[in-house]
């Protein structure tokens, strides 16, 4: 694609003057040494990880230049990703690719985008303004435990930034031969514990060339727009957030297909005494699409989540609780001469609940031992156990062996691996 893109902001970032005195307080060692939230549920140094993870940070992404996720990702050395059309991708870990990637949980922001139709992810439809995304989190491995039974292969986190750092407008307007696109953002504080921020973003991509010449017939356009209002109490976050989005997408044979979709997330996340954490999230998501008298679906989408970490004496770090998800899935496509698909039943409601608890036992202050499991009761086998155990051995400062073995919740198939993570001081 030939093109390029302008960036304009509108009005510089508010003051943030604590922020600024904080920064300046820390050491080196400390600006360098990133927390990672997705291998524990609980904020913990990328160093002391036991788990595969590689973090896209803020850095990265905007010196990227890259404008959708699916390209974002690709800067994840952990990951496979492959465009299969101009509208879908096959992104995955560990060598299990393929558009119908159903081992592979993605998150934004904790709300799952997986979804049952496809078993997989519909990337055209899953969109953050890179701007706003403060790290993606990939995670190579297992982490049912924590996560549920999609996060066989691993989880890829999106985690967006407070509203009260992205203060102020900006715009952004760019263009090729093959793609147009344009958003406008703007944030600003209500008081002092309280800020927001509203965005719309528009795209358009322009029909491909088939290798014979003539016209792919694969042109795509969406529009979004969203918010996000965090509110900071004493000792609280609450965070409400929300997206909607409606496009349309042509096809080499026609009809062309529609896509829409809204989403709302709520989330209150308290501090106790001595460190411990309650968070409680809970967020409804609704998707569309459509392909008149050929298919359709329409997913709906309610989750409830809960859970606390706190510690225990000086050796045990604690993190359990549960949740409650229901999905109603419509497939509204009434049989015709030309109908290719048939759904049966054509409504369907999946109901999933689960319960966990994990600890993180200090046996010395470089050995670690991490138990714990899942008990998850869904819609297809019933209720599962999903356990967990690893070892991990802070080698050095710049190293870290861990170990795990065989299982049922490892891999598809039982297996004992043993990792050494490693990685030089700047």
């Amino acid at each position: 694609m030939v093109g390029t893109w302008l960036a304009v902001p509108i009005a510089s970032a508010a003051a943030n003057g604590d922020a600024v005195s904080v920064l300046k307080q820390l050491s080196i060692e400390e600006l360098l040494n990133t927390d990672v939230t997705s291998v524990s549920k609980t904020a913990e140094h990328l160093s002391d990880a036991a788990a595969a993870v590689f973090v896209i940070t803020r850095d990265d992404i905007l010196s990227s230049g890259a404008r959708s996720l699916p390209e974002i990702l690709r800067l994840a050395p952990n990951l496979q990703v492959a465009q299969v059309t101009a509208t879908s991708f096959a992104i995955t870990a560990r060598g299990f690719n393929g558009t119908a990637a159903s081992k592979l949980l993605v998150l934004v922001d904790g709300r799952s985008v997986y979804t049952p139709y496809h078993s997989g992810v519909s990337w055209d439809v899953q969109d953050v303004l890179p701007e706003d995304i403060e790290r993606i989190e990939v995670v190579s491995g297992p982490g049912a435990t924590l996560w549920g039974a999609n996060a066989v292969n691993g989880v890829i986190n999106i985690i967006t930034r407070n509203s009260a750092d992205t203060l102020g407008g900006s715009a952004l307007v760019g263009g090729g031969n093959l793609q147009q696109r344009a958003s406008l953002q703007y944030g600003d504080r209500l008081d002092h514990a309280m800020s927001y921020r509203a965005y719309v973003d528009s795209m358009r991509s322009e029909n491909d060339v088939t290798a014979t010449g003539t016209n792919a017939n694969d042109s795509w356009n969406k529009t979004q727009g969203g918010f996000r209002l965090d509110w900071r109490p004493a000792g609280d976050l609450v965070t409400l957030q929300g997206d909607m989005y409606r496009g349309t997408e042509d096809r080499p044979a026609p009809p062309d297909e529609a896509i829409s979709g809204d989403n709302v997330l709520l989330r209150w996340n308290h501090a106790l005494d001595g460190g411990a954490a309650v968070q409680i999230q809970a967020y409804y998501d609704y998707t569309k699409l459509s392909r008149t008298g050929l298919e359709s679906d329409d997913l709906n989408t309610y989750d409830v989540d809960i859970q606390h970490s706190f510690s225990w004496g000086d050796r045990h770090g604690i993190v359990w609780g549960g949740g409650v998800r229901t999905e109603t899935d419509n497939f509204p496509t009434a049989l015709s001469s030309t109908q290719l698909l048939l759904f049966s039943p054509q409504r369907r409601t999946l109901n999933y609940s689960n319960v966990f608890f994990q600890d993180s036992i200090a046996l010395s202050q470089t050995l670690k031992l991490i138990l714990g499991t899942k008990f998850e009761h869904d819609a297809y086998t019933g209720g599962e156990p999903l356990p967990n155990a690893r070892l991990s051995w802070k080698v050095a400062d710049s190293s870290l062996l861990w170990y795990r073995p065989p299982g049922r919740c490892a891999l598809p198939r039982a297996s004992t691996e043993t990792y050494l993570k490693s990685w030089a001081r700047p």
